[in-house]
Parts: C-alpha cells; sequence; structure tokens
C-alpha cells in the first residue's frame, strides 16, 4: 500500500516505471518525474487499462476512490469502460489530423522551404499510410517499431531516427493540446541500429590550408567559381547560404552581409561582417557577373536560378580533394577550429555559424549579438588566412 509519503520520494529514473497500490491501481512515474495514477481491471474477458489521473492535481485518497467506484460498478454487471471508450473515439483526434496540425503550427512558421519538403516526404512516405487513421491513443510503441525497421531494411539507419524524431514531436504535441496521454516513442529508446553522429571533413592542420587556399587562388576555370570558394572560406557560411546570395543583400559601405530569415536554416535573421578581403571579393565577383541576375553567383544555364548546390564541391574535387577529405561545408568547421584555438570566445564563434540559440527568446533579441566582436573576429579571420598561411 502506497502513502502520500512514499509517493512524494518516488524519484524518476532513464525509464519509466511504476508502484503498485493494490487492487489494480498503480502510480507511473515518467522520466521527467511526472507520476500518473494508472488502473488495470478485467471486464467481461478484456483487460482495460486507464488513466485516472496525474498526481498531486489527484491525490491518493481521490485515486483509490475512483478505483472502489470503477470495482463497484463492475461488481453490478456494468462495464464502466465502453462507454468512455466510445466517448474517447469520437474526440479524439487521429495521429493524421495531429500531424497535420503539427505542421501548420511549428514546422511550416519556422522552418525553411527545403526543412519543410523533407518533413513532410517523411510523414507521407513512413509514417501515415501505417498509422495516419488510428486514434492517437491506441498506437503502440510495437507499431511504431514496425514502421521503423521497414526503413532500416532499406539500409537508411539514419532516416529511421529521423522518422522516430518526427514521430516523438507529434505525440509530444499531443500530450500539450490534450490528445494523447504520453510520448510512447520513449519506450523504442535503444531499440534502433545507432548511426554515428555525422561530421563534415574538413582541414585543421595550418600548411593543408595553406596549401588549399593555393590551389582555390590559382585554380583555373570560371572565375566566379573560384570567388565563389573564396568568399566561402573568409565567410563561411553555410554552401546554400552562400549560393542563393543576392546583391540586395549586402551593404558594403556597413560592411555587412544580411542573409534574410527565409534563408536560414532557422529562419532567423543573419548578419555576416565584411572583411577587407571579403569586400574585395563581392566586388571582383561584381565584373563577372550577369548583369540581370540578382544572385552573386547564377547557375550556368540561366540567370534566373542560383548556382546549383553541386557546382562547390565538383569544383573542390578538381582540386584534387575527395569526398571525404573535404566539402564546401567543411569551411566552417575548418574556421572553427581556428578561431577556438586561437582563444575567440565561444559564443562570439557560435553565433557567426548561426548555431540554434537554445533559449528562443534569446535567438530573438541577438540576432546582433556580440556584432562589434563578431566584426573584429572576422577580420582577424581573413588576416589569419592572408598573412599566416597564404603567405603573400
Amino acid at each position: 500500500m502506497l502513502t502520500d509519503a512514499a509517493i512524494r520520494r518516488l524519484a524518476c529514473h532513464s525509464k519509466r516505471y511504476s508502484i503498485a497500490d493494490g487492487n489494480g491501481l498503480y502510480i507511473e512515474v515518467m522520466p521527467n518525474g511526472n507520476k500518473y495514477w494508472r488502473m488495470r481491471v478485467e471486464v467481461n474477458g478484456k483487460v482495460y487499462r486507464r488513466s485516472l489521473g496525474q498526481y498531486p492535481n489527484i491525490g491518493l485518497k481521490e485515486a483509490r476512490k475512483i478505483r472502489d467506484a470503477i470495482h463497484i460498478k463492475i461488481a453490478m454487471g456494468e462495464d464502466p469502460f465502453a462507454k468512455r471508450q466510445l466517448q474517447a473515439r469520437a474526440e479524439t483526434k487521429t495521429f493524421g489530423e495531429i500531424a497535420q496540425e503539427w505542421l501548420e503550427r511549428k514546422v511550416y512558421p519556422i522552418r525553411t522551404p527545403g526543412h519543410t519538403r523533407t518533413i513532410t516526404s517523411r510523414l507521407n512516405r513512413f509514417i501515415l499510410p501505417f498509422i495516419g487513421k488510428r486514434q492517437i491513443n491506441e498506437i503502440t510503441p510495437a507499431e511504431i517499431l514496425s514502421l521503423l525497421r521497414k526503413i532500416e531494411e532499406r539500409g537508411a539507419y539514419e532516416t529511421a531516427h529521423r522518422t522516430l524524431q518526427i514521430c516523438s514531436q507529434i505525440f509530444r504535441y499531443g500530450i500539450a493540446i490534450g490528445q494523447a496521454e504520453r510520448d510512447i516513442t520513449a519506450d523504442l529508446r535503444g531499440a534502433l541500429v545507432p548511426v554515428s553522429a555525422k561530421r563534415y571533413p574538413t582541414i585543421t592542420n595550418p600548411e593543408e590550408i595553406r596549401a588549399l587556399m593555393r590551389a582555390i587562388r590559382e585554380m583555373g576555370g570560371s572565375p566566379i567559381i573560384r570567388c565563389a570558394l573564396l568568399l566561402q572560406a573568409y565567410t563561411f557560411v553555410r554552401p546554400g547560404e552562400l549560393r542563393k546570395a543576392e546583391w540586395d543583400e549586402f551593404n558594403l559601405d556597413a560592411a555587412e552581409w544580411r542573409i534574410p530569415a527565409e534563408k536560414m536554416k532557422m529562419r532567423r535573421l543573419h548578419i555576416v561582417p565584411l572583411s577587407r578581403q571579403a569586400i574585395e571579393i563581392v566586388n571582383e565577383t561584381h565584373t563577372y557577373a550577369w548583369q540581370k541576375s540578382k544572385y552573386l553567383f547564377p547557375n550556368f544555364r540561366t540567370s534566373e536560378r542560383p548556382m546549383s548546390d553541386a557546382t562547390i564541391n565538383a569544383a573542390i574535387r578538381r582540386l584534387g580533394y575527395s569526398q571525404e577529405e573535404f566539402t564546401g561545408h567543411g569551411f566552417r568547421s575548418m574556421a572553427s577550429t581556428i578561431l577556438n584555438e586561437h582563444g575567440w570566445p565561444a559564443d562570439v564563434i557560435e553565433r557567426q555559424l548561426a548555431h540554434i540559440e537554445k533559449s528562443k527568446v534569446r535567438a530573438a533579441y541577438n540576432h546582433a549579438e556580440y556584432l562589434d566582436k563578431r566584426r573584429e573576429m572576422m577580420q582577424w579571420w581573413a588576416d589569419w588566412l592572408d598573412e599566416n598561411v597564404c603567405l603573400f
């Protein structure tokens, strides 16, 4: 038999667990510390498990009264769960309906179009065909695991993990709007084939950086591609942000490149302070620019579209670097490593990398935070590349 003092002392663990009170009543402790009253009872040969409410909103005495009242109804020949089950089915939305609401409220307003397409595609291909029409509280961890195993059978282990994350976010959204009792995907922790963290290949040895920068400076072929590689080295923006750069985003008098929120991974305005060297590259690019294109680096076939996402990496391959040695994304890790090694504050580096701010309030407030220090750091980085690496 439980006591209030014993319930208050129940500590959370990495996995949920339950403690029995008696006669079918038990309390379940979640990994986040929340405690819920549950009841297990058999009616007409069918086993029911029902939630009676959260502790301490429902105290020990009240939970026992609810349990006893249910047993009295059963003893009188009633099925206390039949009506509730029909009512719950009528009131509860399907997983697909909740997923659509989650998309509209939590994905479309804040994610980039590319990220949104990826999430929607995974929903439509891997999740909704199997559980989309089910009531969310009827879905079991085994059903989720089954659809994930189909993905793993194709060898797409990372996609399986991403799909599990989507399911988890929808269940958590369902909890927030009162449609789901808990996130059942927590029961699948450790069930999937593990994947190693994806790290983009990069170069951090100064001698090797010197060789890379000299190769870029001396490369033949299109001067536009050479300018793109140099600008990426000086600014270490994401490859997609570089190739979609537009002329009206640059204010050379203010030495700034302001990338609009809709182009950023987390839809947040990003300011890139421009070093003297970066400004020179932008001006040089202008001399080669297509007059009618809004892009710094337009597609070679049409000025209406930006450079292909494969162009930068293809140019790096022509310089003699394999995909396992260096990619366009590697400029970011390269800069981050050198800047950290030379003592620049981690917050300043992370903000210039446009990494996600954990606090959404801070993120909204701090789009220009550390801007003066970031200007100083970006000029130092450009000078380091030129003076200490390129040795011009």
